[in-house]
This record gives C-alpha cells, structure tokens and sequence, in this order.
C-alpha cells in the first residue's frame, strides 16, 4: 500500500448538492475532500487544514468569495479554483486580482474540473520544489550549494562544467545546440569553431561514469547537440 499522502482539496461551495457531487467525484479520482459552505467558514478551514487546493464559489452566505479568496491569500500561498454560475469577463478579472488561480464556469463538468485541479496541483508542485535543485534517480544536482552527487557520492565539477550540467539537467529531454549552451552558459554567441562544449561534455560524461562511445546519460543528438536523459539514472 502506497503511503503517498492524497491530495486535499478544500471544496467552498454553498449549494449543497453541487459541493457533494463535487467531493464524490473528486474522491473517486484519488482526493481527500472537506466541503464549506460559507466563507467565513472558509478562511478558518484554509487557515487550520492547509489544503493542496481550494475550490472556491463566489457567491457565498456571509463572506463572497472573492473576499474570502483576498483574506486567505494573506498566508495560503497553494492554488485557488474559483467557481461561478455567470461567464461575466469582469468576474473573472476581479477573481484573478483577488488572487484565484483560475476560473471555472458553471455549471462544472466533471472532466474540466478534473483537469484544472491537476494542472493547478501540477504548477503548484513545480513551484513548491526548490528551484534550485533538481533529483532524478540516483542524481542529484543543487545550484545553490553547487554541489552533485550520484549514488549518494559526491562529484566534483568545476565552475562551467557544473553551469553545463546544470543547465542541461533542469530541462531534462531538451536538446540544446552548442551555439545555445555557448550563448546561454557565456552570454555570447556561437562562431561555429568553439569545441569547448564538447570538451566539458566528454569530462562531465567521465565523471558520471557515462561513456563516451555509447552515452545514456548525456546523449549526442547528431546534428543537433546534446540531451540530458531523466530516465538513466
């Protein structure tokens, strides 16, 4: 049994019906759900539980959602859905500045409910990892402490060839040509004679015991330039 934690979505919804279908789907699709039916009760729940997402109604008893969403943007930093019966462009812009995320129209389908929350707790996923390190397999790379290890071994790099390998690492599966790494890593352009790159590589590859004759790991696209591969660690 996985003991990977659910993800907990926060449902902020008034007409009961629609929150519990809501929350039953959700369920269904590998969610933890709690369900409010006002915004005052909102802001507390967001404030005790820390939800992935909330899933917010504007037009709530008590307190909208667009104050609710206003108040909770004060200390919830995680992915606001906001949810209204009417496609008035002006709601989505106050919605938008009050914070929300994204925004959905009712009436909900549960297919592009499904999907806003994934690419929501996507994004959110992406920007609560630190930027500045990156781990695939047995490979870890950190820019801020500039430091490599593979198998829990450090490696040492020096300084452009850990900019080299960090720029090709963080965008696992890209191809970058060695005019790009060139422009990228000094700023200045490729004149088409520069083997420097090459050289880094073929230094790189030794050090992370990747060879040279048949690379998996930083793989020649020929013709093109180079790829860091995520899967060969």
């Amino acid at each position: 049994m996985s003991n990977i934690p659910k993800p907990y979505i926060l449902v902020v919804e008034d007409d009961q019906s629609l929150a519990d279908w809501m929350a039953d789907y959700m369920l269904e699709n590998g969610f933890d759900i709690s369900i409010a039916n006002r915004g005052d009760e909102a802001v507390d729940l967001v404030k005790i539980d820390d939800p992935d997402i909330v899933i917010l109604d504007i037009n709530l008893p008590i307190k909208d959602g667009f104050s609710v969403c206003q108040e909770i943007r004060k200390f919830y930093t995680k992915p606001v859905l906001m949810l209204t019966a009417r496609g008035d462009e002006s709601d989505e812009v106050i919605g938008l500045e009050a914070g929300a995320n994204d925004y959905l129209i009712k009436p909900v389908r549960p297919k592009a409910l499904l999907a806003r929350v994934n690419t929501l707790l996507g994004r959110t996923s992406a920007s609560q990892q630190n930027q500045y390190s990156r781990e695939y397999g047995a490979f870890t790379i950190d820019a801020e402490s500039r430091s490599v290890y593979l198998d829990n071994r450090p490696i040492e790099f020096s300084t452009h060839e850990f900019d080299l390998l960090w720029l090709l690492s963080k965008q696992a599966g890209r191809v970058f040509s060695r005019k790009e790494m060139v422009a990228l890593l000094r700023g200045i352009e490729y004149d088409g004679f520069d083997r420097s790159v090459d050289i880094m590589i073929s230094r790189i590859r030794k050090k992370l015991g990747d060879d040279s004759a048949k690379p998996i790991k930083i793989k020649t696209v020929w013709g093109k330039g180079y790829v860091f591969a995520s899967d060969a660690w």
